[in-house]
């Protein structure tokens, strides 16, 4: 290994001890399900909000964000702009849902709305989604490990999953959160070193990345039309709408920072750190992909010309920063991808406990429900460890592309129950149920549209991107044409449990 090499894994290690350290310190507070799900509800809305910007992050953001806008522009950057304005409405309606009573999950208020069925079949979909996330966000981090450590990606995988999983397990929602602060901040401060490093290494400096990106239309949001065949504004922006609902109203990651903090001003606080923190974070990782593609304009290299659009900022990392500070970069890589992946492994092991596990022993003990949770924990890192191999094997645009396909194309519209549950008073068990199944009708025929399989009749013209909020839209239209073919009594009282019938939230919550 030559010296630059050496300084970044010197770096990168010293990282990792510290993390490691914060998971055994806060290891040995989780003496109970209470403590390590919500960490006794006890944290402040500050650190909540800081770690929510943490969980939004990740390295999907951090690697390839910047792919994006090196290979198109910032057309990504649309959908985030709905964040700040669904925060608002979750700090005015979904936190005082979620807050009402001492819950654990998103999925137990939907046991109070529409029945037990209804709340396992959406903690379960939660799940698949949550297991999907972090095989991604597990593959984009061995990237740039994997080649400063000169091993194969498989390797790398096995090797950062186990880590992951071994700090996970055992440190509970505390280590989560506080570990958060830490990697939100050191995540931040490596993309702005990032820039700097090109920006100091250009010609022109600042300006000439800015007419660089203006001449190749780099800072373009997307071709403006009204169509729905392409990654339109009018597409991005209904990803965004859909997305930040599905995020801020039953995400159990965001629901279960809710519920940690001490109050209902805390909790609000910490929705409104995250808005503002958000927006301007997706810009700064973005205009990293423009820096790059400035870059490598006014320095052509054949073998970025030949690399993936998800290689080419960890091929920067290693070659065009000096030793040391690569290392930053790439413990910020890992602190980006480490602090999404450690509260997704713990919403899985939250909503098995509570949401699955309960249903089934209904008297079970605290402790068999702890070392449940642990023992779910250690499942979800292995899924996920094997799902990152998986990506690692397909070939994609990019692996943010690949995301939004899969997840569009597996949609089956976990939003939507929550939606009809807030928002109407009219839809029961049975006509969330009829949309349900019409959801996942809609998800099978796209399956079978994406990949050809129909003939040309069937087919339909429309982004794949836009099958998620279609698939809500299907949902929507079901319940609703079940409730006025089949009306039934919703609830024997639904106080509490709709915009319409909500009490005010005791203070001490």
């Amino acid at each position: 290994m030559n010296t630059a090499t050496i300084a970044n894994l010197c770096v990168v290690v010293l990282y990792l001890l510290a993390m490691a350290g914060m998971g055994v310190y806060f290891m040995k507070r989780n003496s109970d399900t209470e403590a390590y799900f919500l960490g006794g509800r006890r944290i402040p809305g500050w650190a909540l909000g800081i770690s929510m910007v943490g969980n939004a992050i990740s390295s999907i953001t951090f690697l390839a964000l910047p792919a994006a806008a090196y290979v198109l522009d910032y057309r990504w950057f649309t959908p985030n702009l709905a964040l700040p304005v669904v925060a608002l409405i979750a700090v005015w309606l979904f936190i005082p849902f979620f807050r009402r009573s001492r819950i654990t999950t998103a999925y137990e208020y939907l046991e109070g709305r529409y029945g037990t069925g209804i709340r396992l079949y959406t903690a379960v979909y939660s799940m698949l989604g949550q297991l999907l996330r972090l095989a991604l966000i597990l593959y984009l981090v061995v990237l740039p490990l994997s080649e400063l450590l000169h091993i194969g990606e498989g390797t790398a995988i096995l090797l950062f999953g186990v880590i992951t999983c071994f700090y996970t397990v055992f440190g509970g929602i505390e280590a989560v959160i506080w570990t958060d602060v830490v990697q939100t901040l050191i995540l931040l401060g490596g993309a702005l070193v990032c820039i700097l490093a090109v920006v100091f290494q250009m010609p022109g400096g600042l300006p000439q990345i800015f007419d660089i990106g203006m001449q190749y239309d780099k800072f373009s949001l997307g071709p403006m039309e009204f169509s729905f065949d392409e990654r339109t504004i009018v597409v991005m922006g209904l990803i965004g709408i859909f997305s930040a609902l599905s995020e801020f109203s039953c995400n159990q990651t965001v629901v279960q920072r809710y519920i940690a903090a001490p109050t209902v001003r805390e909790a609000r606080k910490a929705t409104l750190v995250c808005a503002f923190m958000c927006v301007p974070t997706w810009l700064l990782f973005l205009f990293m992909g423009t820096c790059l593609f400035a870059f490598y304009q006014v320095f052509p290299s054949a073998a970025v010309a030949r690399m993936k659009p998800d290689d080419v900022f960890p091929h920067f990392i290693l070659t065009r920063i000096w030793p040391g500070v690569g290392g930053v970069i790439i413990a910020a890589c890992l602190a980006a991808a480490m602090s999404s992946l450690s509260g997704s492994i713990n919403a899985i092991s939250t909503i098995w406990t509570v949401d699955c596990l309960r249903l089934i022993r209904h008297k079970a003990n605290d402790h068999f429900e702890l070392l449940n949770a642990k023992l779910a924990s250690g499942v979800a890192g292995i899924v996920m460890i094997a799902g990152a191999w998986g990506i690692s094997q397909i070939p994609r645009e990019s692996v943010y592309d690949l995301g939004n396909i899969l997840g569009a194309l597996l949609c089956s519209a976990g939003l939507m129950p929550f939606m009809l549950g807030f928002f109407t008073t009219r839809i029961g068990n049975r006509a969330i149920l009829f949309g349900m199944y019409a959801a996942l009708l809609f998800s099978f025929y796209n399956i079978l549209n994406y990949f050809g399989w129909l003939p040309e009749p069937l087919r339909w013209n429309i982004h794949i991107y836009m099958a998620g909020p279609v698939c809500n839209l299907v949902m929507l239209a079901a319940a609703f044409a079940y409730s006025l073919v089949r009306p039934t009594s919703v609830t024997e009282s639904l106080t509490g449990l709709t915009v319409w019938t909500l009490s005010p939230v005791p203070r001490k919550h």
